[in-house]
This record gives C-alpha cells, sequence and structure tokens, in this order.
C-alpha cells in the first residue's frame, strides 16, 4: 500500500514545479523515513482506539505509514485521523492517499482533511485567550513533517505565538510547539525538522516550552545533508525527534544516526543519560552520536564557567564589506585602519598585510572600529569538508604599533575582554582551548552548522581564569602552536 502511495506523491512532485511546492515549505518524506518514524511509536496493546494527528500533511505519506504500522497490532480496531493541509494542489493527493489506506487496512478508519490553517486555527486554546476552547481535543499521536520556511516576524502565525517566536522565525519549530500542545498526556509525538533549533539564541523561547512541556525520548541523526529527502536537493541537517508529552524527566535518551534515509537497517544507537544531551539554563541539545563523544560532553562539563564568567566575550566582526565599498581600500593610505579578514588568519597566527584587495578601510564611524588590543580571533565559515570547525589565530597589539585602531570584517569572530584588556598569556590559552581537538568536537556537537556562531561559543564550559593564563604561558613556553601542542597541554588539566 505504501509503495503505491510514494508512487503517487512522486507523480506529483514531477508535476508540480519547485518553486510552487517551495510557497508552502514542501519537502515530501521518502518510504524509508515514514515507515521508520511510524516505529518508533509505542503503542498500547490493549488499547483498541488510536487518535492520529497529522498536520501539514502533503500527500499523507506519514499519515499512512501509521495506518500501515498499527495493521498489525491486533488490540487496535479503530484509528481517526485528522490531516490539516492548506495546499490546493496537493489536496486531491491526499484525499486519493487516504482512501487507498483506508481500503487497504483491515481496521475501522476514519479521516478528516481539515483546510484551516493549522496554527492560526488554534492559536486562542494555545494561549488560553478568550474564544479559545479551554478543552480542546487532543491526541494519541502526533506524526509530522511540518514546513520548512521562515515566516517575517509580523507573520500572523508568529504573532499568534509571541512565547514561542523570537525574530524572523520558522514554520517548522511553531508547527512541532502547536503539536506537542495537541498531544495527550503521555502521548508520543515524532517529527523530522532541522537540527538548528537544539542551540543558539535565536531558539531559545521554543526550546524552553519544548523541553518542558515535553521530554524527548529518542532522536536520529542523519550524517548527509542532501539525502534524507527523495527527489529533493535539500541542503539541510535534518533530525527525526521522538518526545513524550511528560515533566517526568527520563533517566537517558536513545540516539540513533545513519548516512542517508535508505540505510536504516545498518542503524547505530547509542543510550545517552538526559542530563548531558539536554543541558544548562538555554536548554541546549547535545547530539552525540559515540561514546566518545559522550567522553568530550562529560570531560569539559566539568569546567562551571563560561566566557562571560570570566569577563571575556566572543563578538562577530564589526564591518560588512559589501556594504561599506565606498570606505575600502586596496593599499594603506592616510587615515586608513587595517580590516583583518578570516584569511589573515594561519597556523595559528595573524599576518598582515598579505596583498589581499580590500584590506583597509578609511572611516570616522566608531561602530566599525575597534581599539587595537588583544585578541583571539576565530573564524566564523567554514567548509563542511574542513577537519576543523573551530579555526583561531592569535592577535597582539604590539605587532601592529602603528595602528590604534583596526576593523574586523563580519565573517570572523574575536574574543575580546569585556571589562579589561586581555593579556598575552591569557590570548595564547584562549587559543589553547579553541585549537584543542576536545573543544572543536564539543562544538560539533552543538552545532551542526559550518557557522560558528558567538552566542553558542559565550555559553560553552571553560576553566578558571588563571587556568587558562597558565596554559597560554606553557604554550608560548614550548612555541610550537599545533593542535598537538594544545591537546597535550589541556589534557593535564582535565585529565
Amino acid at each position: 500500500m505504501l509503495e503505491k502511495i510514494i508512487d503517487n506523491t512522486s507523480e506529483y512532485i514531477d508535476s508540480m514545479p519547485k518553486k510552487e511546492r517551495k510557497k508552502y515549505g514542501q519537502f515530501f518524506t521518502s518510504i524509508e523515513t515514514a515507515r521508520y518514524m511510524a516505529e518508533l511509536f509505542e503503542i498500547p496493546q490493549n488499547q483498541d482506539k488510536i487518535s492520529l494527528l497529522d498536520a501539514g500533511a502533503g500527500s499523507g505519506i506519514l499519515s499512512c505509514a501509521m495506518i500501515e504500522r498499527l495493521e498489525h497490532i491486533e488490540g487496535v480496531k479503530k484509528v481517526e485521523v485528522l490531516c490539516y493541509e492548506t495546499d490546493e494542489n496537493v489536496m486531491p493527493l491526499l484525499q486519493k492517499n487516504l482512501n487507498l489506506a483506508k481500503e487497504f487496512s483491515s481496521k475501522e478508519v476514519e479521516f478528516v482533511i481539515k483546510e484551516d490553517n493549522y496554527i492560526l486555527s488554534q492559536y486562542l486554546d494555545f494561549n488560553y485567550m478568550v474564544g479559545g476552547n479551554f478543552n480542546p481535543p487532543k491526541y494519541d499521536i502526533v506524526i509530522g513533517n511540518p514546513p520548512y520556511m521562515k515566516i517575517p516576524k509580523e507573520a500572523p502565525e508568529a504573532k499568534a505565538m509571541p512565547d514561542i517566536c523570537y525574530g524572523a522565525p520558522n514554520m517548522y519549530f511553531i508547527f512541532a510547539a502547536m503539536g506537542l500542545f495537541n498531544l495527550k498526556e503521555n502521548g508520543e509525538m515524532v517529527y523530522i525538522i532541522p537540527r538548528s533549533w537544539t542551540s543558539g539564541a535565536y531558539f531559545k523561547r521554543f526550546r524552553d516550552y519544548f523541553l518542558s512541556e515535553g521530554k524527548l525520548c529518542h532522536i536520529h541523526l542523519f550524517g548527509s545533508r542532501n539525502k534524507v529527502f527523495d527527489k529533493e536537493d535539500v541542503l539541510q541537517e535534518t533530525i527525526i525527534i521522538k518526545k513524550k508529552k511528560t515533566h517526568n524527566t527520563p533517566e537517558s535518551v536513545t540516539i540513533s544516526s545513519t548516512n542517508t534515509n535508505r540505510d536504516f537497517d545498518n542503524c547505530k544507537e547509542i543510550t545517552v543519560p538526559y542530563e548531558l544531551v539536554v543541558s544548562g539554563e538555554d536548554k541546549y541539545v547535545y547530539l552525540v552520536t559515540s561514546e566518545d563523544e559522550v567522553e568530550v560532553l562529560r570531560k569539559l562539563n566539568k569546567y562551571k564557567k563560561t566566557l562571560p564568567d570570566l569577563g571575556l566575550k566572543m563578538k562577530t566582526g564589526l564591518t560588512v564589506d559589501f556594504r561599506n565599498r565606498d570606505i575600502l581600500r586596496d593599499e594603506e593610505e592616510e587615515g586608513t585602519i587595517p580590516l583583518f579578514y578570516s584569511q589573515h588568519i594561519k597556523q595559528g597566527q595573524v599576518n598582515f598585510p598579505i596583498q589581499k584587495e580590500h584590506e583597509y578601510i578609511l572611516t570616522d564611524q566608531k561602530g566599525l572600529m575597534q581599539d587595537n588590543k588583544n585578541y583571539l580571533f576565530v573564524k566564523r565559515f567554514t567548509a563542511k569538508e574542513e577537519p576543523r570547525r573551530l579555526q583561531c589565530g592569535v592577535y597582539l597589539a604590539r605587532k601592529f604599533p602603528q595602528y590604534n585602531k583596526i576593523s574586523t570584517q563580519n565573517k570572523l569572530n574575536f574574543i575580546d575582554g569585556i571589562m579589561t584588556e586581555i593579556s598575552e598569556c591569557l590570548v595564547y590559552g584562549l587559543y589553547v582551548l579553541f585549537n584543542s581537538t576536545i573543544y572543536d568536537e564539543y562544538y560539533r556537537i552543538l552545532n551542526g552548522s559550518t557557522q560558528v556562531n558567538s552566542t553558542e561559543v559565550n555559553n560553552m564550559p571553560v576553566p578558571e581564569l588563571e587556568t587558562i593564563q597558565e596554559m597560554g604561558r606553557k604554550l608560548i613556553k614550548i612555541g610550537d602552536f599545533s593542535e598537538k601542542s594544545c591537546n597535550l597541554i589541556l589534557e593535564e588539566y582535565y585529565g
């Protein structure tokens, strides 16, 4: 049955321009992924009726996979399915596929398709507002592949859920929050969504709600970024999550991984303590895939301080060069100051000039200038294939005595002292941390993208200030700035 539904969906994808589907953030689930998601649910053997919600149902692949799964559970006699969908183009296909699943099943299958806006039709309920239903319907199972699309902060869906949204939100996490709201107590929810929500300040409101109103039971990771959705060229860090509607924190979370959506038979699994996966005041979610990565978290989580706790802070470079073309200069001239790029970092040091274009700026804008003092520069962007995500270089003010001010391009991050200047030994100590293997691994566990986010770095655990300075003095003494040297120094402190 599901094979036929996939065939129907493939025909639709081939007939519908990608531009049209993109309007709705549509990326259709593969048959392998749909079956895997359906299998994640724990279905009570003694429950004769199951209610199922599928918001943003698309062609109904997930609902149909769930009906297929329930076919093999003897105790279940009736399946009630509610699908939300607003795309008129896909509606006939959704109806056709649900009818096919109903015809195939030996269970009593009832389905309803709502053409309402999933979020706006329920926001009064969600916010417990006048006019809402104070006893809204709840479901045993919530399954979904929600739309992946950013919306303006003034969009009706964003304004409808102010406790969840910050800035210009993405529809996927608004759907996930509402999905959890629609779930019965102790009911289960399985969603396939981007991993971007697992860290960063942008998603903090969502994480606060999502991880307090329900608990993670299972997370599945894909190694590939572009082999998750069939017939779809999507470059996206995607995960499958299973949640339970409960306030009781489980002891552990199962984390599984495959490379693509076609090798679930070769799935790797580990069980990780819940407090290691969901950690800190900001409720970051650490996606580990091996015992070695678990050990990385254990070692660094021994440290209880962060950079801001020590009077330090990572910031993003000040100058957006393409927006300030009129002040860029290729050569030094009277009044110019150096503009540092990530390309100036070489083997742990900052080299300038390197005969790169636009190495200088001529400006009196205070917002584009910073004091010439010691910094640790960290590249903000790296390629997926590069062996390290954290790539840094030591900037020493004394090497550039001719300048009172400098500037940094916004594809470069820098660590600065909040209250006082950073000493040379402290800069080198910070270099030991961020050039080490374990800190690079920690950041990769925290963030799957190729961008180094300053908010996340500022939340990483670090040793005491005096310890970092001591590390710096050791590095200066040996004069070897390799990753291996940094590892050896750091190992003396975390064991």
